[in-house]
């Protein structure tokens, strides 16, 4: 199971980067086109945007698994040991209901238009909201994987901030 999720977790990393790449090179791409060539790409905007929205769900997962989500560290440093732990388990716990919550209403909103397209793309809907679906289980998982972790370790994660 261990090695799936690190399989898992190593395809969102390279996927994520490329996402990067082409969220940077379709504009660069548009500019070249329009200037040098005088000749505008069609859709560049939006192909841009929908990186971006890939980028943003489906990275999330990998920042989750880092510690990168804001969980405000300062006003936790200064509650107990066992207070801070229940608060992280209620944030972890809070997270998973959400998440899920967010990805089956993805899945049932694809579901419904299937038939359904971009304006200027013409992307099908489902291609369109599946970062949204994926990213938002994939966020399930590793807040669950997080929760799990704080259950069996029985304390709270010791989390500090560096200011630089």
């Amino acid at each position: 199971m261990q090695f799936v999720i690190q399989k898992i977790r190593a395809s969102v990393r390279w996927i994520s980067l490329l996402l990067l790449f082409l969220l940077i090179a379709t504009p660069l791409a548009q500019v070249i086109m329009r200037s040098v060539f005088n000749v505008p790409m069609s859709g560049a905007e939006e192909l841009a945007r929908y990186f971006l929205i890939c980028l943003s769900f489906l990275a999330a997962s990998y920042v989750t698994r880092d510690g990168g989500q804001i969980c405000m560290e300062e006003v936790q440093a200064f509650l107990p040991d066992r207070i801070r732990w229940w608060t992280q388990m209620l944030v972890e716990f809070s997270g998973v209901v959400f998440f899920t919550a967010i990805g089956i209403s993805a899945v049932i909103t694809i579901s419904r238009n299937l038939d359904n397209q971009t304006a200027t793309l013409e992307m099908p809907f489902p291609i369109f909201m599946a970062p949204l679906a994926l990213g938002m289980f994939l966020l399930t998982l590793e807040t669950l994987m997080v929760l799990l972790h704080l259950i069996q370790s029985g304390h709270a994660n010791a989390k500090t901030t560096n200011l630089t």
